[in-house]
């Protein structure tokens, strides 16, 4: 298969992408799960929850696992084109809702959408842990510390990033 088509399909997809991620782009962690892996194939489903955990632990947007993915399917040319297709959509809709908030953010009409896209985005979030971990859990032990990760982030003010080292601790002991 030439580059070309590969680069097209990739603007598309993150294109389309960016138009849903309500919330950000973990809100579209599902879609972007069956796009890469079960309909492209670009990637195994180990590669993008690892790629994922990558985006999550660098500094800087969650965004980046797009990047990550465009380099994995076509090298630099590919994350480029992931990442501008990914941002600019989501870029001219935030533009257009900001200056249309700034003008009609006193109606009523405008405050009963703010609280209904709320739901929605929970609910997209939550559906993207749940493909995560799947995609990503092997056994009753990787459940179980995502299980603790997640009352962790829950519970504690700390940073998340302490349950991933306690995560990649226990892995690296065999434990898992």
């Amino acid at each position: 298969m030439s580059p070309r088509p590969v680069l097209v399909e990739l603007a598309v997809q993150f294109a389309l992408l960016s138009v849903m991620a309500v919330g950000g782009v973990i809100a579209v962690v599902p879609e972007m799960h069956k796009t890469v892996v079960d309909i492209h194939q670009w990637m195994s489903s180990e590669a993008f929850a690892t790629a994922w955990a990558l985006a999550q632990a660098a500094p800087g947007p969650g965004v980046i696992v797009v990047t990550l993915i465009g380099w994995h399917v076509a090298g630099a040319v590919g994350a480029i084109v992931a990442t501008v297709a990914v941002c600019t959509p989501s870029f001219v809709i935030t533009y257009g809702i900001s200056r249309l908030w700034s003008r009609y953010s006193q109606h009523e009409w405008y405050k009963v959408f703010e609280r209904g896209i709320v739901p929605i985005t929970v609910g997209l979030i939550l559906s993207g842990g749940v493909v995560l971990t799947t995609a990503a859990a092997s056994s009753w032990a990787t459940y179980g510390v995502v299980a603790a990760t997640v009352a962790f982030g829950l519970l504690s003010r700390a940073s998340p990033l302490i349950a991933l080292a306690a995560a990649a601790v226990i892995g690296l002991l065999g434990l898992l």
